[in-house]
């Protein structure tokens, strides 16, 4: 008798699971546009991006679909709040400060931040003294608007962008001296830019966790543990199966 109570309290708690999880057979992401090589639009206007491959990936993987809602990256937190979508997967950074306001999935890549500057620059290693009455160009908002600013802040000028592509457009023209973005970003819209030679300064930057997080994790509201497992189980499975693997090369291992 215990043993079928057993089972069927079990059951139960699997339908119940189960129809929790129905609740979204259709799942909106907010995404800030354009961030190559995660999320951007090819010239034929098609967004792409290793966040959005993996994203679809994932979905299907679960068997759901899925809808990219474009939002500027200082209002996506209160997008998802307010229900504007019902997850971020947006090359956001895991850390304390969100964790707070988000529930967030494990991290699905964790990539270094650096500083890119122009080829010709006389500048091998950032620091207090070497920064000193430069213009730094971050994104607003990010985690690397919140280093440079608490780090070189009283010595520099920082100019902050909506997107990593009006960021560009400003070090193309020169109106930049240096830019603090992740790597991934950097190496596609500056390193590999044919309108000017840039470079890598310094050492790729994960330290201090209070900054720079846990690696990127989809966000999600904090009541929705069920559909954030099921991304989780998604990405291992993912993971096992070799089809991360395929989505990954394809951006970063060219």
């Amino acid at each position: 008798m215990k043993k079928l109570l057993t089972v069927s309290l079990l059951g139960v708690a699997i339908a119940a699971g189960t129809a929790q999880a129905r609740d979204y057979d259709h799942v909106r992401f907010g995404v800030d546009v354009p961030y190559e090589p995660m999320e951007y639009r090819t010239p034929e206007g098609e967004l792409t991006g290793f966040d959005i491959e993996l994203g679809n990936a994932l979905c299907e993987e679960i068997g759901v679909t899925c809808e990219w809602i474009e939002q500027e990256w200082d209002g996506i937190i209160p997008g998802l709040l307010s229900r504007k979508y019902d997850a971020i997967m947006s090359s956001m950074t895991i850390n304390d400060e969100r964790r707070a306001t988000v529930l967030f999935s494990d991290p699905y890549i964790t990539p270094p931040s650096a500083w890119f500057a122009p080829e010709e620059a006389d500048l091998s290693e950032p620091s207090t003294e070497a920064l000193d009455g430069m213009t730094i160009g971050v994104q607003r908002g990010t985690l690397q608007d919140n280093y440079v600013t608490d780090h070189y802040g009283d010595v520099a000028d920082i100019s902050r962008y909506s997107t990593a592509d009006d960021m560009v457009l400003d070090m193309e023209a020169e109106r930049l001296d240096i830019v603090f973005l992740d790597f991934p970003v950097g190496k596609s819209t500056l390193l590999e830019s044919d309108e000017r030679s840039y470079k890598v300064v310094g050492e790729m930057i994960t330290e201090p966790k209070e900054y720079f997080g846990d690696g990127f994790g989809i966000a999600f509201r904090p009541r929705d543990e069920a559909l954030a497992e099921r991304f989780n189980e998604a990405l291992a499975t993912l993971k096992e199966d070799g089809t991360y693997d395929e989505i990954f090369q394809r951006y970063f291992e060219q």
